[in-house]
């Protein structure tokens, strides 16, 4: 399923979120990315109708089985092109910003040909 990046980002920033905090509401995602809580919102609203997160009355957010696929796929991505940039000599705050571009656009045949030649 062909996703947008934003939606990938958030996807993403919730399942960081989750191993961190007891639970994720707009306000930590907001936090953590810097946006405005109602720009959270409304991207919540879209991920909520596209059945990639649920919400609860206390406005606790949890990833969908199809949403944790896609945050897990992306989250996979970010850190294996980061760590491999870093290996190629790149710094590591440019290694992750250039992952973070990178692993929206990459294809899942140029991206399964990297995870092996990283990880031998």
């Amino acid at each position: 399923m062909k996703m947008n990046e934003s939606a990938e980002n958030y996807l993403e920033t919730i399942l960081i979120l989750s191993k961190k905090l007891p639970v994720v509401r707009s306000v930590d995602i907001a936090n953590e990315l810097g946006f405005k809580k109602s720009s959270v919102s409304i991207a919540m609203k879209n991920l909520r109708e596209k059945n990639h997160i649920t919400v609860t009355d206390a406005g606790y957010i949890y990833l969908t089985d199809s949403g944790k696929g896609i945050a897990e796929m992306i989250f996979e991505r970010h850190e294996l092109l980061t760590s491999w940039l870093t290996r190629l000599g790149v710094s590591p705050k440019t290694a992750s910003e250039d992952a973070c571009k990178i692993e929206h656009v990459i294809s899942k045949e140029s991206f399964d040909a990297i995870k092996k030649h990283a990880n031998p």
